[in-house]
């Protein structure tokens, strides 16, 4: 299972510049329409991409959750910098999600649903900690080969995506590509 995690040691590769252009952290939290006081679940944090933009957007909590200590430390420093108390960081990984039920609205996955093994076990844990009427915005690599991203047979194409999170009792509202190599998904419980 390991081998599929992402390497802690390529983290800057995770915040820089092109990648700010082409997948615009604010742009794309717009479509989960987070309100004031809502309660944000982040999966596969690492140093905080999307973590530090929605914890400006809500004064809910922000849970920050990592498998890997080294990125949450990296989180750690940019939270206190950013001087945001809204954000707790959780260790622990997508499959056993260590918080209880029904705890938040919205939940972000982005570019981690592919390296959970299985991939069923982590959307019934979503679905889990999701409140009902709560949203999960899944952002991933198209299942086509490129240089960048992971390797082609780690990809989930985005039809067995959507297939997954409706088999978990999921409504998909919305898919978009924001680049030829990336997708957008909105499911609702």
């Amino acid at each position: 299972m390991t081998e599929r995690r992402f390497d802690p040691s390529k983290m800057a590769k995770l915040d820089n510049p092109e990648r700010r252009k082409a997948l615009p952290p604010e742009k794309i939290l717009s479509q989960l329409g987070i309100q004031a006081n809502d309660a944000v679940l982040d999966l596969g944090a690492g140093t905080g991409y999307f973590t530090l933009p929605v914890a400006k957007m809500t004064t809910g909590k922000v849970y920050a959750l990592d498998v890997e200590p080294q990125m949450l430390e990296v989180l750690r420093e940019r939270v206190s910098e950013q001087q945001s108390d809204n954000v707790d960081l959780v260790k622990g990984a997508i499959e056993d999600i260590p918080m209880d039920n029904e705890v938040v609205n919205q939940v972000i996955a982005s570019f981690v649903l592919h390296e959970v093994e299985p991939l069923s076990k982590g959307l019934q844990e979503i679905r889990r900690v999701l409140q009902s009427g709560g949203r999960c915005l899944c952002l991933e690599w198209e299942k086509k080969a490129m240089e960048q991203g992971p390797p082609l047979n780690h990809r989930v194409h985005s039809d067995e995506m959507k297939k997954a999170f409706e088999d978990i009792g999921f409504t998909v509202t919305s898919l978009s590509f924001p680049t030829e190599s990336h997708y957008i998904m909105i499911a609702q419980k």
